[in-house]
């Protein structure tokens, strides 16, 4: 299903697939042994010595409705990013952002006890893959920036504006929701590691640069414009503790050596990705257009034989 191309196929990638059947698996093991929730989703009380929580709890779905959600929306945007990325990269990226993003989740939980005396944030599973598709969001922010998505008809929205319609909400509901400590710092953390990926470690096999320094991706761009002065110093600050680097000035337009701007970095290099990304886009559509065509030909032809 593409709705980026505003028609509807069914193709998807083989990896894609490999972990929607994971999340599938996942979900129907706690749901015939519910004591396994203990043992791989994030229970922040037992991570020690259970640390291997932080990587399974990402592939345990504990709710049917968020294992369909979360199966589905990897298999319809999940399969735009890995023919462009390539399976191994793509899979990289899923490694990094899940460990991640729960490593995150339980030292915010654990300060939240620290904080609030509260040993629910001690005691409360969670898990979810809903924070890697958040960072999926964002490699379609950096890719197709400028694709326009159907909302709700006749409304659209730019993909780069995709993973701030996903997180805006949430926070806004979680103030009047309980329970919002399951999901919200993994869709935040998921988002956040998504782009720290793709800004600073990514690399670009074409140049052997790492990341996109680019002012179209820097984390200011999530925001409507009129916040930005605001969030732009904390950024920089966000950049220094995690990366060790302050965040590139517009002025750079790319990484420097001496006087001189490296080969692949700045808005000439984010502009030929968008428009690898576009081309690659259309290639699929095209060979998926093309397959369904050819699955036609026989039955039309047999029906021209028995006319």
């Amino acid at each position: 299903m593409s709705f980026l191309g505003g028609s509807f196929s069914f193709g998807s990638t083989q990896l894609c697939k490999g972990f929607a059947l994971l999340l599938v698996f996942g979900h129907a093991v706690v749901q015939i042994f519910p004591s396994a929730v203990a043992y791989l989703a994030l229970v922040p009380a037992r991570t020690i010595p259970f640390a291997w929580n932080l990587l399974t709890a990402g592939y345990v779905e504990q709710a049917v409705v968020g294992a369909i959600v979360s199966a589905l929306g990897l298999l319809f945007i999940g399969r735009l990013l890995e023919p462009i990325w390539g399976p191994k990269e793509f899979l990289k990226f899923v490694f990094f952002v899940n460990f991640l993003t729960y490593i995150c989740a339980f030292v915010t939980a654990i300060a939240l006890y620290y904080i609030t005396k509260e040993e629910n944030y001690l005691y409360a599973p969670i898990s979810g893959f809903h924070g890697v598709l958040a960072g999926i969001l964002v490699g379609i922010k950096q890719i197709f920036p400028d694709q326009e998505l159907p909302l709700i008809p006749p409304l659209k929205i730019k993909a780069k504006w995709m993973p701030s319609l996903l997180l805006l909400p949430s926070i806004a509901v979680s103030f009047f929701l309980e329970g919002s400590a399951s999901y919200l710092p993994t869709l935040i953390f998921g988002t956040y590691m998504g782009w720290i990926y793709l800004r600073y470690f990514q690399r670009k096999p074409e140049t052997n640069i790492r990341g996109d320094p680019s002012d179209e991706f820097t984390f200011s761009s999530f925001f409507p414009q009129p916040m930005r002065p605001i969030i732009e110093p904390i950024a920089s600050i966000l950049d220094r503790i995690f990366c060790g680097r302050s965040r590139v000035p517009s002025e750079a337009k790319g990484y420097t050596l001496g006087a001189a701007p490296l080969p692949g970095s700045g808005p000439i290099e984010a502009s030929r990705r968008r428009e690898r990304g576009a081309r690659a886009l259309e290639e699929r559509l095209a060979s998926e257009q093309l397959t369904a065509s050819g699955a036609e030909d026989p039955s039309h032809e047999d029906a021209e034989e028995r006319v």
